[in-house]
């Protein structure tokens, strides 16, 4: 006498996902990090920085955030986006197309 083999029955949950089309670019990461944990290891968290934003927790609230760059180019980058002058400039600028000054890109 032989008892009969039930097959299997895996939950959904368990089977991998079969890979998905599209582009195999990665999006730039956010890590969330405590800061204790920063404090230990600076060197290596601004490393990784440099591959997204890492955001730094206190008391597991966000708290700040580093963020590295690649190159020297991305430094100029973010300085000039962040930088008070030109954030008042692109402010004026936007006013002043609101008030219906300015030059519509069609008569360029």
């Amino acid at each position: 006498m032989t008892s009969e083999t039930k097959p299997l029955k895996s939950s959904r949950s368990s089977r991998r996902g079969k890979p998905r089309g599209g582009s195999k670019r990665k999006a730039p990461r956010s890590r969330t990090v405590a800061l204790a944990k920063v404090k230990d290891d600076f060197s290596r968290y601004l490393r990784l920085a440099s591959g997204g934003e890492i955001v730094i927790t206190r008391h597991g609230r966000p708290a700040g955030v580093l963020i590295g760059f690649a190159d020297e180019e991305a430094w100029i980058e973010y300085r000039i986006e962040n930088h008070p002058d030109f954030l008042e400039r692109v402010a004026s600028a936007r006013k002043a197309l609101r008030d219906g000054r300015g030059v519509r890109l069609e008569d360029v």
